[in-house]
């Protein structure tokens, strides 16, 4: 308890994007990629971005329609609001296609 109340607390936040069969995952994922090329980007399992104080993770399930999108912010305000700007973002890539 000491050790943990040292570090800053965070708070995680999960949420998913719903799909139709004709969405190309990757390739939203791979645009994800390419509009956050400034921040960190980890691409080992699905997308990670990571920002100064914050981090969200977008993953395809391999067993449903969806993208599952995890973010993490000091606030849990705050990590709601990136997961849905991210879901905002895809969903405008969708619309684009």
């Amino acid at each position: 308890s000491e050790l943990r109340a040292q570090l800053p607390a965070y708070f995680m936040s999960k949420t998913k994007i719903s799909l139709t069969p004709e969405i190309d995952v990757d390739a939203i994922l791979e645009k994800m990629k390419q509009k956050y090329a400034r921040e960190h980007i980890t691409d080992i399992d699905g997308v990670k971005i990571d920002f100064a104080d914050s981090w969200a993770h977008l993953r395809k399930s391999n067993t449903e329609p969806i993208i599952r999108v995890y973010s993490e912010a000091p606030t849990m305000e705050a990590a709601n609001a990136l997961g849905q700007q991210v879901i905002d973002i895809v969903y405008s890539m969708i619309k684009q296609d």
